[in-house]
């Protein structure tokens, strides 16, 4: 179903209960800062179906795989990002009765996620069942300028009667995650205390020494005036709470305010945690709510600044793509190299909250041109750290001599996919990594990167390559059997043409960085040879193979099949299907969906949008043209690229439902699965649509390209990207484009349309 959000260009606003669209809510209303997040679920208690969920990044389970049956290179484990200590909970008691909005009549009900500003508020008019009428006023955000911190301001107003209310304020680390195989429990406890206003828990995860806290400072006032009752203190095993009782009139306010700091173990030692957290969340008190608030507004309105895009006559599109910026934003700020982007970000449990190729395929173009390249760089330092764990990886497979396969899903470096299709066949995800090292090399100009670091790397992704082929004597050329490309309806197939392309370009391009460091950085290429133990015979080796690699390909119609024997299955569109087929991984069998036609995601599209530069238009058009029909678009990473490639053969209308398909995936739940949490990764693929999609931005070593296009319905669109130190605004109206350089003293070399121009500060470009 769908959960029905009101459109609005700035905010996400339900202006209504009901209580089937409530776990959709909370996933779409999530808060986060890229170290702490938090689903949208109520303070007060809820009796409703709801998922709990307050995160941690970096913080993971090694939870048992759970299969019947075990073969050698199997996982040992699914890591399971935890859910953590619930440390927004308010239980509420108004006389004796516990609110709790299952069991009222909703008078007036409102949510807004404040996108601008990182900020969640609702408000709620109900009768409780003994027909005392209230209001409720809650605000929440995560601090984007104290990473530590979470606040919220928690109010009750009577609105009918006189009485007592009394608020629980309390952390409780008695979380359960829904995902858990064997309904475990993740924690341990190390020590809880609660005192008059404050109190905290502290846990460690089991398996895994990672240990957190959590200090809570509370406040209670009536008509913002401060109350010093003494509340009564709770404590039991991980939970502390203050119970404050206070008598209020009719139209009297009582509020309580909540100030948690949270960190782990990662970034304090674990001596230190108590006093950490309880100095910030006594700061955090003493600074006040609106102080608190005004700093982290603050760093939302720069961070906008180099992010936005507005679109100028379609608020459903405007919506869209802030709500996919916003949530990019709030999951990874590239502070840390050891912290990823999991495909549910800080919205929920499923996938595990682990690092899959999304990051490299999606996230890394956004986060280059959306921020400082040190954000973008953390996202290849952390492949680049975990590389013996790829080679671990691979020498399980029966890999040797330094092959690396990174691993499908991971926390550590480690493979921890528990589905043997996907574990040991989607092995795409390796070149995924390679071209991340090319796209930011070449957006960059940091080569520096490549021959420090990124050598390392790709040399070991091409070892890996170059050891998973085999000579087929029976088509005097290179194969590559039994794999799973992007499109996951297909399982165990021969020669899937987009992972025996992205092999062989990783391949070439390997070479050419071994070949560009012998010749322009001689200094170090010795040490990189030394390095890598690396022999003459790979070269060799190599080179024949990108010389003869087989790719599956029809002569009749003119297009690469996905893999051997495509042709063999019934081909029939997408739009013949009855619509209650779909999503065809909730109504079909597995065996149904595997001897269909339809694609999950077109695997040969990804591989055209990624190189597109080796195909013509008649090429792309053919290969789109056939492929698109046949896709059911049932991965969230699906419809960018359909976006992309449909506005480069100016299919204006397949472009724009690709955009609003993959902008409101989640606001409109698209694939009926957004209530576990929203598609973080793919929401880069929104940002893509736009500037690679509708502006045509391309990224080469010397220069930036532009090809706009803007869908029929739209006044026009504008954004800003971050190239090579400047500002650059891109605005694209029905009278024309204009690009200027916003910040920077760079002279940039754009081309515009096929024609080639010098951007400089001083002298916008405007086209007609």
């Amino acid at each position: 179903m769908k959960c029905n959000v009101k459109l609005d260009p700035w905010k996400i606003i339900l202006d209504h209960y009901d209580e089937h669209e409530v776990e959709i809510a909370e996933s779409l209303f999530s808060i986060g800062n890229g170290c702490l997040g938090q689903r949208a679920n109520f303070e007060e208690n809820y009796s409703g179906r709801t998922l709990r969920g307050s995160y941690i990044a970096g913080v993971y389970y090694p939870d048992k795989t759970r299969v019947g049956w075990w073969k050698n290179g199997y996982p040992e484990y699914f890591a399971k990002v935890l859910n953590s200590t619930n440390w927004i909970g308010i239980n509420v008691t108004i006389d004796d009765e516990i609110l709790d909005l299952a069991k009222c009549t909703i008078l007036n009900y409102y949510h807004e996620l404040d996108m601008k500003n990182g900020v969640l508020t609702r408000n709620v008019k109900c009768r409780l069942q003994n027909d005392k009428e209230i209001e409720l006023n809650a605000i929440r955000f995560i601090s984007m300028a104290q990473k530590e911190v979470g606040a919220v301001r928690y109010s009750i107003k009577p609105l009918n009667f006189d009485g007592n209310i009394t608020f629980e304020s309390y952390l409780d680390g008695n979380v359960v995650n829904s995902d858990s195989n064997y309904d475990e429990i993740f924690w341990n406890r190390i020590d809880e205390k609660s005192y008059e206003n404050e109190g905290y828990v502290m846990m460690e995860t089991k398996k895994l020494p990672f240990m957190v806290c959590s200090y809570l400072t509370s406040v209670l006032t009536v008509n913002s005036e401060k109350v010093d009752s003494k509340p009564n203190v709770i404590e039991k095993d991980k939970f502390v709470s203050d119970i404050y009782s206070i008598d209020v009139k009719k139209g009297e306010v009582a509020q309580v305010e909540k100030f948690v700091a949270t960190t782990s173990n990662r970034y304090s030692e674990n001596t230190e945690l108590l006093k950490k957290t309880k100095t910030i969340s006594n700061k955090a008190c003493e600074a006040g709510f609106d102080a608190l608030l005004e700093a982290h507004i603050n760093v939302w309105s720069k961070t906008w600044n180099t992010c936005d895009i507005t679109i100028d006559g379609d608020v459903a599109a405007q919506q869209g793509i802030r709500f996919n910026i916003f949530q990019l934003m709030q999951t990874y700020t590239g502070d840390d190299s050891r912290l990823n982007i999991g495909p549910k970000g800080f919205t929920g449990e499923k996938y595990g909250g682990s690092t899959y190729w999304d990051t490299e395929a999606y996230c890394i173009p956004f986060y280059l041109s959306t921020c400082n390249n040190e954000v973008a760089r953390n996202l290849l330092v952390y492949r680049h750290n975990q590389l013996d764990k790829a080679i671990e990886n691979a020498e399980k497979l029966g890999f040797t001599d330094g092959a690396a396969l990174y691993p499908m899903v991971t926390m550590n470096g480690e493979e921890c996919h528990n589905e043997w299709e996907i574990t040991f066949e989607e092995i795409h995800r390796n070149g995924a990594i390679a071209y991340a090292v090319d796209f930011y090399e070449r957006y960059t100009g940091d080569f520096q990167y490549v021959v420090e670091k990124g050598i390392d790397v790709i040399v070991g992704i091409s070892r890996f390559w170059a050891q998973r082929v085999n000579f087929s004597k029976a088509k005097n050329q290179y194969v590559m059997l039994g794999v799973t490309g992007p499109n996951e309806y297909e399982n165990n197939v021969n020669n899937n043409w987009y992972t025996n392309k992205i092999a062989t370009w990783t391949l070439k391009y390997t070479l050419r960085c071994l070949k560009k460091i012998k010749e322009e950085y001689a200094d170090y290429y010795n040490t990189v040879i030394e390095r890598l133990n690396f022999k003459n015979e790979e070269f060799e080796k190599w080179n024949h193979i990108v010389e003869n690699m087989y790719f599956p390909y029809d002569e009749e119609l003119g297009v690469f099949l996905q893999q051997d024997n495509f042709l063999d299955k019934e081909i029939l569109p997408v739009k013949d299907l009855n619509k209650s087929n779909l999503p065809l991984n909730q109504k079909w069998s597995w065996d149904r969906i595997l001897r269909s036609c339809y694609i999950k995601q077109a695997d040969v599209l990804q591989g055209i949008y990624f190189f597109e530069d080796e195909y013509d238009m008649e090429t792309i058009k053919k290969n789109f043209n056939f492929y698109e029909p046949i896709t059911v678009h049932e991965s969230s990473l699906s419809p960018c690229v359909h976006n992309i490639l449909a506005s480069k053969i100016d299919n204006a209308d397949k472009a724009y439902e690709m955009y609003l398909r993959t902008s409101r995936l989640d606001l409109d739940n698209y694939n009926n699965d957004s209530e576990d949490g929203c598609h973080i990764t793919s929401m880069a693929g929104t940002w893509l649509s736009i500037v690679q999609g509708f502006a045509g931005m391309r990224v080469r070593h010397n220069h930036i390209e532009f090809n706009p296009t803007l869908p029929d319905n739209w006044n026009g669109y504008n954004f800003k990207i971050l190239y090579r130190g400047n500002n650059l605004q891109v605005s694209v109206t029905k009278e024309g484009t204009d690009i200027s350089i916003l910040e920077g003293n760079d002279t940039i070399d754009v081309v515009i349309k096929g024609e080639s121009y010098k951007l400089v500060n001083s002298n916008p470009i405007k086209i007609q």
